[in-house]
C-alpha cells in the first residue's frame, strides 16, 4: 500500500509539471502573438528568454517519469499515463517553440507597419489558444468527449490557414515591395496552423490513455 502512495504521489508531482509546461507554452503563444499585434519588441525578446524555463520543464517531465519507471516498473494503465504524460509534454514543448519562431518573425518585421491585415491570424490564434486550453482540462479530467470536439475544430484552424495562405501569396504578388514581411507572415500563419496540430495530437494521446488503442482524430 505504501508502494502504491508514493507512485500517486509521484503521478501527481509529474502532473503538476507538465500543467506547468502547459500553461507556460500557451501564455508565450499568446504573447508572442500579442508581440506582433503591438510590434514590441522587448515582449518578443522575453518569449526567447522564457523558453529556457519550458524546455527544462520538459526535461524535468522526462527524467522523472524514466526514474519512476526505473524504481516502480508500472504496468498497463499506470504505465500508459506516464508515455503518455511524456507525448503531451512533448507536444506542449513544441507549442513553446512555435511561440519562439512567431516571437522571431515579430522581431523580424520590427517596427515596419503592417500591410496585410492580420484579422485571419488573430483569429487563428484565438482559436488555438482555446484549442489547447480545453484540451488540458479535458486531459486533465480524462474527458474524451471535449477531446473529440477539440480535434475537430483542428479542420476549422487548417480551413482558415488554407485561405489565408492563399490571401497572402496573392498580396505578395500584387506587393513585390512587401514581399519579405510577407514572408515572415506567411511563416506565423504556419506556426499557428501547426500548434493546433499538437491540441489535437494531445487528444489522441488521452484517447490512448482512457480507451487503450490509438485513435487518428484529424483525419
Amino acid at each position: 500500500m505504501v508502494v502504491r502512495e508514493r507512485f500517486e504521489q509521484e503521478l501527481q508531482e509529474v502532473q503538476g509539471q507538465f500543467i506547468a509546461l502547459a500553461n507556460s507554452s500557451i501564455l508565450a503563444l499568446q504573447t508572442a502573438f500579442e508581440a506582433l499585434v503591438e510590434q514590441d519588441l522587448e515582449k518578443a525578446l522575453k518569449i526567447l528568454e522564457d523558453d529556457l524555463v519550458i524546455n527544462r520543464l520538459e526535461e524535468e517531465i522526462n527524467d522523472h517519469v524514466i526514474l519512476m519507471i526505473a524504481k516502480q516498473q508500472p504496468v498497463a494503465t499506470d504505465l500508459r499515463r506516464l508515455m503518455v504524460l511524456v507525448k503531451a509534454a512533448a507536444d506542449m514543448e513544441r507549442v513553446g517553440d512555435y511561440a519562439v519562431n512567431i516571437a522571431k518573425e515579430a522581431i523580424r518585421i520590427g517596427k515596419e507597419p503592417i500591410v496585410f491585415p492580420i484579422t485571419n491570424l488573430q483569429t487563428m490564434c484565438n482559436k488555438t489558444v482555446e484549442m489547447l486550453e480545453s484540451i488540458m482540462k479535458a486531459f486533465t479530467e480524462e474527458d474524451t468527449v471535449r477531446a473529440k470536439e477539440i480535434a475537430e475544430l483542428d479542420d476549422y484552424v487548417d480551413d482558415l490557414y488554407g485561405a489565408t495562405i492563399t490571401l497572402l501569396l496573392r498580396a505578395g504578388v500584387e506587393n513585390p515591395a512587401h514581399i519579405s514581411q510577407i514572408t515572415h507572415l506567411t511563416f506565423i500563419c504556419r506556426y499557428l496552423e501547426r500548434s493546433a496540430d499538437h491540441a489535437t495530437n494531445i487528444a489522441e494521446h488521452l484517447f490512448y490513455l482512457v480507451k487503450g488503442k490509438h485513435y487518428e482524430l484529424n483525419n
